[in-house]
């Protein structure tokens, strides 16, 4: 009689402990007596260092050896171990998932691959679509956030992994074979062994399969009530505002927009953000829907938000961001860590940082931009934890206070003004559909450097389009199949095609 034989793939990124699993898992069988293979290979950089961990166990063969695999088979996989959502899809892609055979085992968290991250407004993979065919690849598939179940009780994902697969019953041990493996890691054992049984018990419950597209939808995060108190007396006033002067339906929408505006400069900012949006919400032609005014809510937060040096410091020297990163790596409060920040900046991040007139200066002096650029334009590693590092990035941060009359600053803000500017024009000419989708458009100009560059300038070909659209029935249409097309790749090609289709004409620096 042929002996038994599992086979479990265990995808994991860098830092989540996937060879901590794979030794778990292996230690676990061998304890029984059985003979157990563990090998792995590395992905990507792309996906923060993407390992597929492979293993293989056979049932007691006393005075045999057997011959094992060192890489999974395509539609010979038993379990599925996925330590993030998108990592799952990629098996299935694989052909590692199969219906009648494959226990699939996945977090529904997200980590963004640069692929996600490069692309256009929104690019994050559709997390419903993808646990949804992950649902019908399976036989069977147990789903849900482990990285947060693994936080709350200070433990790592792994741990909150292996407890699952204790809880699926789909192995032939007792969770108590589970907990002794855990038990003898020392450090943190008692944390991991807290997870394991909270994960067990959550495998345990096997929530329908209906549920878990539901639950993806969820993952994507709405606004927040707008809280019935102002965390400060500066703020209430801006508070009050919203519920008076907008209208209930963009409540929650104002009050993530105060928000960030707010925590990116001051109140007053915040104030200059409601004044912004009012252009837009007294003008609201559906002010129970208030589409126009979320619209407007939404976007010119953003805009007004926009990343700088500045605050890619401020957020790098958070307090909060050092808990974090502690309760990921499950560091305890006594425990040293440290961080190393990679930098790389331009001349250009450093002028527009500059006041307006002393950036001017600059540009009229070639010569010493040629012999600044070079001495700025390389590499550099700060190390956050040390005091020399914090040092240096909590001096850039304080920069804040006068950022409003630096040249990036006023760049943006001139920016934005001509964007709403054309929005209002279309609220002019009686077209509101047109005016919110031209505010939707903003979603195309993300992040700093290169990425900022190639949004801005998609931003501005589907603004040089609007004049073509308006006064045509379905101009608002037309507009948003621009901005989907936009987004679909970074280098321009659907978007192309697309003004083609609709005989766009493009800007002369852009055709």
């Amino acid at each position: 009689m042929k002996p038994r034989m599992i086979t479990i793939a265990i995808m994991a990124l860098g830092g989540q402990g996937g060879g901590v699993l794979e030794d778990w898992i292996t230690t676990l069988a061998e304890d029984a007596g059985w003979t157990a293979q563990a090998t792995s290979v590395a992905g990507v950089a792309q996906r923060t260092g993407a390992t597929i961990y492979y293993i293989e166990m056979v049932e007691p063969t006393p005075g045999q050896t057997p011959v094992l695999a060192q890489m999974p088979i395509p539609g010979q996989v038993d379990i599925l171990i996925a330590a993030e959502l998108m990592e799952a899809g990629r098996a299935v892609a694989r052909g590692l998932v199969t219906p009648n055979r494959t226990t699939v085992i996945t977090s529904t968290h997200r980590t963004y691959a640069v692929q996600e991250k490069v692309m256009p407004g929104d690019g994050a993979a559709d997390s419903a679509g993808v646990l949804e065919l992950v649902r019908k690849a399976s036989r069977r598939t147990v789903a849900d956030d482990m990285q947060r179940l693994a936080v709350e009780h200070g433990s790592m994902i792994s741990a909150s992994l292996f407890g699952a697969l204790a809880g699926c019953d789909v192995l032939p041990f007792r969770q108590l074979a589970f907990e002794q493996v855990v038990e003898r890691g020392g450090k943190g054992a008692q944390a991991s062994l807290a997870t394991l049984r909270a994960a067990a018990e959550l495998a345990r419950t096997r929530p329908a399969p209906p549920a878990l597209a539901a639950r993806a939808q969820a993952m994507k995060t709405p606004a927040r009530p707008l809280p019935d108190k102002a965390a400060s007396a500066a703020l209430a006033p801006l508070l009050a505002r919203i519920r008076s002067a907008f209208p209930p339906a963009a409540w929650d929408w104002l009050g993530e927009g105060l928000a960030r505006v707010v925590d990116w400069q001051d109140v007053a900012y915040g104030a200059e953000y409601l004044d912004n949006v009012a252009r837009f919400a007294g003008r609201d032609p559906q002010p129970e829907t208030a589409e126009l005014t979320i619209a407007a809510a939404h976007w010119i937060a953003v805009a007004m938000s926009y990343d700088d040096v500045i605050r890619v410091a401020n957020l790098k020297t958070r307090a909060d961001r050092f808990a974090r990163i502690r309760a990921e790596v499950g560091g305890a409060a006594g425990d040293v860590f440290g961080m190393e920040e990679y930098f790389h900046p331009r001349l250009e991040e450093v002028m527009g940082m500059l006041p307006v007139k002393w950036a001017d200066w600059l540009d009229r002096s070639p010569r010493l931009k040629a012999w600044i650029g070079p001495r700025l334009n390389k590499g550099r590693r700060i190390r956050t934890h040390t005091f020399k590092g914090h040092l240096q990035l909590h001096i850039v941060a304080g920069l804040a206070r006068w950022r409003r009359g630096n040249r990036r600053h006023a760049e943006e803000q001139a920016h934005w003004h001509a964007w709403m500017a054309i929005a209002e024009r279309a609220l002019d000419a009686g077209d509101a559909p047109l005016a919110t989708e031209i505010l939707r458009c903003r979603q195309l100009i993300k992040g700093y450097s290169d990425t900022h560059a190639r949004g801005e300038g998609k931003f501005d070909r589907l603004m040089y389009a609007v004049p073509q659209l308006a006064g045509q029935p379905d101009a608002a249409r037309k507009l948003a199949s621009l901005l989907q097309a936009a987004r679909l790749d970074p280098n321009g090609k659907a978007l192309s095609e697309r003004e083609a289709e609709l005989d766009i004409r493009r800007p002369v620096a852009a055709a």
